[in-house]
């Protein structure tokens, strides 16, 4: 009997450690790695990112840690500019697939990478509960370089759509829309989800058990991060985006957030793609509601018609989700 008491102590110790690990401080990919799988399928090549005119930048975050990323400014002299926020072990190398999305729109793009992230500093990832104020230092930072006047829209994916979603909540003027892709609704039912659904572990005790570890290791709790309530009290348009065979971030979750934002708001689903997939697996509905959606809110910039090289060939589709690019 005490064998089997000390067996189930050790097992539950053990699911809860693994339990916290993975939310908050998962292994990231590199860059040479992340541009593999993106060169391997003809979407973005390091080669051609590298070649591209761009300013590197670092900044401090507000508990003092390093932050990097890479301003692109495709259309000299223009306001517009996209930050773009990329997913969970990811870094800036995943959301170069969306340089052309919106450089091609007249906008200039931030390519950053979070805390924790590429070359980023920071122990632990806290789903927008630090990295909105991460995000907030970007776009002052914007503000400070190009003027009061710039005009700032937001792009994430995944980690990076819960991101933005908590920035509503602290969100500057000079940031008019949010493009969310793939988001999370509520921390605590997205961890209940994939331990339950995904992992097949019950959430009682389990969810409490790693609750109490992240909230004592890294600072923050899962009932702390709810994108949802931002989306309830913003007044920005909001586009939400999601695959409908997404079983990592559930569609609902979007679904769910639509519902229960005010006007401005947009809803595009993209039928049969899983996790961080839907700009690949139906490019032209995901970069039509995209471009509608900036010209509804923002406008098109000036120097859209200026006269620009002709853009390179369109990507290859490619299903991601075997890569984890979440």
């Amino acid at each position: 009997m005490i064998v089997l008491l000390l067996t189930i102590v050790v097992v539950a110790a053990a699911i809860t450690q693994i339990g916290y690990l993975q939310i908050t401080r998962m292994r990231v990919k590199n860059d040479l790695k992340l541009f593999k799988v993106l060169e391997t399928a003809g979407l973005y090549s390091r080669e051609r990112y590298e070649s591209l005119r761009k300013n590197e930048v670092v900044i401090m975050s507000f508990d003092g840690l390093k932050l990097c990323g890479a301003a692109i400014e495709s259309n000299p002299g223009s306001k517009h500019w996209v930050l773009l926020v990329h997913g969970y072990t990811g870094s800036r190398a995943v959301s170069t697939q969306f340089i052309d999305l919106f450089t091609e729109e007249g906008y200039n793009v931030l390519l950053i990478d979070q805390r924790r992230h590429g070359r980023s500093e920071g122990r632990f990832t806290t789903y927008g509960y630090y990295e909105k104020h991460d995000v907030q230092a970007w776009v002052r930072w914007l503000t400070e370089q190009y003027g009061e006047d710039v005009v700032i829209g937001l792009h994430g994916q995944s980690l990076g759509g819960g991101t933005v979603l908590e920035y509503l909540s602290i969100a500057d003027p000079q940031v008019k829309l949010v493009i969310a892709d793939c988001p999370y609704s509520d921390l605590t039912d997205l961890m209940r989800h994939q331990l339950t659904r995904l992992n097949k572990i019950p959430s009682v005790p389990f969810l409490s058990w790693v609750n109490a570890r992240i909230r004592s290791k890294a600072g923050f709790s899962l009932d702390q991060v709810s994108p949802i309530r931002a989306v309830r009290n913003s007044s920005l348009p909001v586009m939400f985006i999601h695959g409908t065979k997404d079983n990592y971030v559930p569609t609902r979750m979007s679904v769910e957030m639509f519902e229960a934002k005010a006007e401005p708001k947009k809803l595009l689903l993209i039928e049969g793609a899983v996790h961080a997939n839907a700009y690949h697996v139906n490019p032209e509905q995901y970069q039509e509601g995209v471009h509608s959606f900036l010209r509804e809110h923002i406008g098109q910039p000036m120097s859209i018609l200026q006269p620009k090289v002709a853009p390179p060939p369109p990507a290859f589709q490619l299903d991601l989700n075997g890569s984890r690019l979440t």
